[in-house]
């Protein structure tokens, strides 16, 4: 079958093309870095709140790192637990993924979506999909990074 396009058809094409183009909203692109910017820092804010909380302990400053690490990614599980993470990412954007807690939602929000298949098969198994690739890129890129160390010493 071959399709005949007429003039008239040709118009109202490009007729409709003029009307998305007019009423598709503007991106707000410096709006939206700034919030990022700033929910972002807020975030790290809050981490080393939890890093100097944690010296203050008496824990060695390098070590003080890992709990609070566990901390920032409590607290990105539980937010998204309760339903407030998300709506802080719509807000934030970029802001609120690149920080630890990010990682948190990463892990969790499959998790939440998917526990009605079953601890196992939904929760266990959904669990890593958004954050999966990201864990086998860093261990695979940590052991070739490694090996090229290990190599350049001999």
């Amino acid at each position: 079958m071959i399709l005949v396009l007429r003039n008239n058809d040709i118009n109202l094409q490009k007729d409709y093309q003029k009307i998305v183009k007019q009423s598709t909203p503007r991106p707000t692109i410096f709006k939206n870095c700034i919030l990022a910017f700033i929910t972002g820092g807020l975030i790290c804010d809050v981490g080393q709140f939890f890093l100097n909380y944690f010296k203050s302990l008496g824990i060695d400053p390098i070590q003080a790192g890992t709990p609070t690490s566990i901390v920032m990614v409590f607290i990105g599980a539980f937010l998204t637990g309760i339903g407030v993470y998300d709506l802080i990412g719509k807000y934030a954007g970029a802001g609120s993924i690149v920080p630890i807690t990010g990682f948190a939602n990463s892990i969790v929000a499959p998790a939440m979506e998917f526990k009605r298949e079953g601890y196992v098969f939904g929760v266990g198994a959904r669990m890593f999909t958004i954050a999966g690739p990201v864990i086998v890129y860093g261990v695979t890129s940590s052991i070739i990074i490694g090996l090229i160390y290990y190599l350049l010493r001999l």
